[in-house]
């Protein structure tokens, strides 16, 4: 499963909290957008309430129209303008003003606004003396204007600059509404939050497409930085698949690793030098133990067949030297398949090399079959001329263990099928009989050295566990391999594979 690989989680994981962050900064950036124009309508809002209340008489209509250039909005924004007397009488409404917007209850939300500041007296506190005393002389009216504080400087008139701002909405659109209590007029502008509607959509669209193409150079680069964070784990996983008995001493280069898989790939380096050495060590053992029990079976041999020779014909004695005999055979053959597997494990498993029939070979062993089981029904599919490169002592002893099986765990009155073709550059040989079902955990085991079946009818036959293993390493040093066919009821077969000599 996809789920299971490292690279794909730190993908997956890596567009995961790149999505949650830029969709988060897009929802944030979004309202921050959203506030900032808000804000600065409601700035011009303001300031236009502010300028509607100055003193100076107002042409209501054309202020009405000239709002929404004022207020910097486009003009398809609709703005509408209201306009009453100080008792709540309607002096003006434009015809954008819609019934669902209610300005009252901002105006009733205001603090009162003083008095009209043209009826409030101007000396409200003693002028300052003249500097130089000839402003005394002076009638009151033609004293200089400074002694007369300005109406837009004087607290009482700062108050009149409160206003109240809130979003309403209607049966058809959301209006932003301003309002101004002054002493003379209750005033409201309301702008159409269409447009910045429009744009703040035109905005989130923006963010919707640009959101999933960032997502897409995120997961690229996270894949492309995983593979390179992994390249040192994809060298471990090359080494590992070559540890084979002629792989032992290779090592992995540290070169410009990084520094956190130094400690890894040092280890499983010492970890080969170990494996290597025992490795040599048990190989060492198992071929020089074998050669050594060469020579004293040999001599054990001739002494127990000329001792076979001097006793007498048809004596128990004689019976038991040829038992004897028997077991220094068998011993001498595991011996001789020990010695081979030891050299197939340290790569050094000799072969002379000539060009041999496989057809020919097959033939000759078909016609042992006939003496060894004349019971069995044998059918035989062998192509002409089958050659290959090969050690032909070597291979004879293959096919000779492979139908041996064949034959020896048959069924009574069973059959067994040979095939033997060309299938493009290779040579495959097919030996199935019929036999006794081979459960999954024996069909692992099948190829392992010395292992033999639980049945008890199998361990009634002779055998050494040997056989199919030492087969397998011969097929393997000439290329090729062995290989346990599909399990069928009923049925046990071999498939022998060799590569094809250079006769075409």
């Amino acid at each position: 499963m996809k789920l299971q690989s490292f690279r794909f989680r730190i993908t997956l994981f890596s567009a995961v909290l790149a999505s949650i962050s830029i969709i988060g900064f897009s929802i944030v950036s979004w309202w921050l957008i959203y506030d900032a124009k808000v804000k600065r309508l409601d700035a011009e809002i303001k300031n236009q309430l502010i300028q509607s209340t100055r003193p100076q008489s107002t042409q209501w209509d054309n202020y009405a129209n000239s709002l929404p250039l004022i207020l910097g909005m486009n003009g398809e924004t609709a703005v509408a303008l209201l306009v009453n007397d100080r008792d709540g009488n309607l002096l003006y409404q434009s015809r954008q003003w819609q019934d669902g917007i209610d300005a009252k209850s901002l105006w009733q939300s205001l603090p009162q606004p003083p008095p009209d500041p043209d009826r409030i007296p101007f000396e409200l506190e003693p002028p300052p003396p003249p500097p130089n005393g000839i402003d005394s002389f002076l009638p009151r009216e033609r004293r200089p204007p400074r002694d007369r504080p300005p109406p837009f400087a004087r607290p009482d008139f700062l108050q009149v600059f409160q206003t109240q701002l809130a979003t309403q909405r209607t049966s058809t659109t959301v209006w932003r509404v301003g309002a101004i209590h002054s002493p003379r007029t209750q005033i409201a502008i309301a702008v159409n939050l269409q447009a910045i509607d429009l744009e703040m959509t035109s905005i989130g669209n923006i963010f919707l497409i640009s959101i999933p193409v960032v997502l897409l150079f995120v997961a690229g680069g996270a894949w492309l930085i995983s593979r390179s964070i992994l390249y040192p784990i994809g060298r471990l996983t090359m080494a590992i698949r070559n540890v084979t008995v002629q792989g032992l001493d290779r090592r992995v280069p540290v070169g410009s690793t990084d520094i956190e898989f130094l400690e890894l790939i040092s280890v499983f380096n010492q970890m080969l030098e170990r494996l290597e050495r025992s490795f040599q060590q048990a190989s060492r053992f198992s071929g020089d133990a074998a050669h050594e029990l060469k020579t004293p079976l040999a001599i054990l041999q001739g002494q127990i067949e000329l001792a076979l020779h001097q006793v007498e014909s048809g004596s128990q004695v004689q019976q038991t030297i040829s038992n004897l005999l028997d077991e220094v055979h068998r011993l001498s053959e595991i011996t001789r398949k020990l010695l081979l597997l030891s050299l197939a494990d340290a790569g050094r498993m000799g072969l002379h090399l000539v060009e041999v029939n496989v057809s020919a070979l097959l033939s000759e062993i078909s016609e042992d079959m006939e003496l060894l089981a004349p019971h069995l029904d044998v059918e035989m599919e062998i192509a002409p001329n089958l050659y290959i490169q090969g050690d032909r002592d070597l291979l004879v002893q293959v096919l000779q263990n492979l139908v041996g099986n064949a034959i020896k765990y048959n069924l009574p009155k069973g059959w067994l099928r040979l095939q033997a073709q060309r299938h493009e550059k290779r040579v495959i040989v097919k030996i199935v009989n019929s036999s006794q079902d081979i459960s999954l955990s024996e069909r692992k085991l099948i190829f392992e050295r010395f292992h033999r079946g639980d049945s008890s009818q199998i361990q009634k036959i002779e055998g050494s566990g040997l056989g199919l293993s030492l087969a397998r390493e011969i097929a393997r040093a000439h290329g090729g391999d062995i290989q346990l066919d599909a399990a069928i009821l009923g049925q046990t077969g071999f498939i022998l594979s060799l590569p094809v000599g250079d006769r075409d």
